[in-house]
């Protein structure tokens, strides 16, 4: 029998496309990790992926949901939501992007939003997925909103948690900064940066011992020998594809049950820290976003958390979980 590899091989030298294999980062996942493969943007990818089932179907035992990730997170990172989503009866699908974490990193490839969803959406065709909830968080968030409206008859649900594109960042007044510039940002990624911007945002400017695995495994990937040049890329091609890829204005078209988790203390912006001081005064402003994002969308609740940061699911896990399962047995 041909391993997948080979037969990707081989797929490449017909259709003249390049194979960027999955990536050789071995950072541990709570579950198996799975691999979808496919051809896009002339290159054949590997999207991993845990498909995590349902541990109690008392709830909604026929019910899948698809969990996206930010920028600096991985699927690894939706891990203490995933068993709770399992025990509460739902099939969780939890897929790294391409680009990010144990996926492909090719290194030449179009970051869109567009393209994100399309390939999260082969991701659940080829799982037989006809209907799902989608949850996104920070950029996965962006991506999310951006799937519900490409694929409004699969998203039958849509949870965003502190979600990147409330705002339209190029027209507030954040320069455009060129791909160059963003990959040597990337570049002089370390620790230090990490854990300085995550206690600013995240965590609303403290610190536990329990946030430094999140640090570590992001460092860890700007680290890895043989993709830490190419991951860096592909995170600056992602930081200009929410730069300049705004969603802020297409929430009325959102037609899915939507609910916005937010931690109102967050002030990410991206784009911010290169911005002139009068503009970073009038960014990511969560507190009044959530309220305004809220009332653009036809069927939306908001639960806001008043003292949390940009992760309130690390930072008061009971607190965001409760919120978010009350509303799941609600909306059903």
């Amino acid at each position: 029998m041909r391993s997948a590899a080979l037969i990707l091989t081989l797929v490449a030298t017909v259709l003249g496309a390049s194979v960027v294999p999955p990536s050789s980062w071995s950072y541990p996942y709570p579950w198996p990790v799975q691999y979808y493969n496919f051809t896009s943007q002339r290159s054949n990818l590997s999207m991993a992926y845990m498909d995590v089932s349902a541990a109690n179907t008392t709830y909604a035992s026929n019910k899948t949901i698809v969990l996206l990730h930010g920028k600096n997170f991985c699927g690894a990172t939706w891990e203490d939501t995933a068993r709770r989503l399992s025990t509460h009866g739902f099939r969780v699908i939890v897929a790294d992007q391409i680009g990010f974490c144990k996926s492909s990193k090719p290194p030449s490839y179009q970051f869109s939003l567009q393209q994100l969803a399309y390939n999260t959406h082969a991701l659940l065709e080829s799982l037989s997925i006809k209907q799902t909830y989608v949850l996104g968080h920070s950029m996965g968030g962006m991506l999310a909103t951006r799937f519900a409206l490409m694929y409004p008859e699969i998203t039958s649900h849509l949870i965003l948690t502190n979600p990147l594109g409330l705002e339209d960042w190029k027209a507030l007044g954040v320069p455009w900064r060129n791909l160059d510039l963003l990959y040597a940002d990337e570049l002089v990624t370390n620790y230090t940066s990490l854990r300085k911007y995550q206690q600013a945002t995240y965590y609303v400017n403290t610190w536990k011992p329990e946030y430094d695995v999140w640090v570590n495994m992001l460092v860890s990937l700007y680290q890895l020998p043989g993709e830490n040049t190419t991951f860096a890329w592909n995170m600056a091609e992602a930081t200009d594809m929410v730069l300049t890829q705004p969603i802020a204005y297409e929430f009325g078209l959102i037609k899915s049950k939507t609910l916005l988790l937010i931690g109102a203390k967050d002030n990410t912006a991206i784009g911010k820290a290169w911005s002139p001081p009068e503009v970073q005064a009038k960014l990511g402003n969560y507190a009044l976003l959530g309220k305004e994002t809220v009332a653009k969308i036809p069927n939306a609740d908001l639960v806001e958390f008043d003292g949390l940061g940009h992760s309130p699911q690390v930072q008061d896990s009971e607190k965001y979980h409760q919120a978010l399962f009350d509303w799941l047995d609600r909306s059903s």
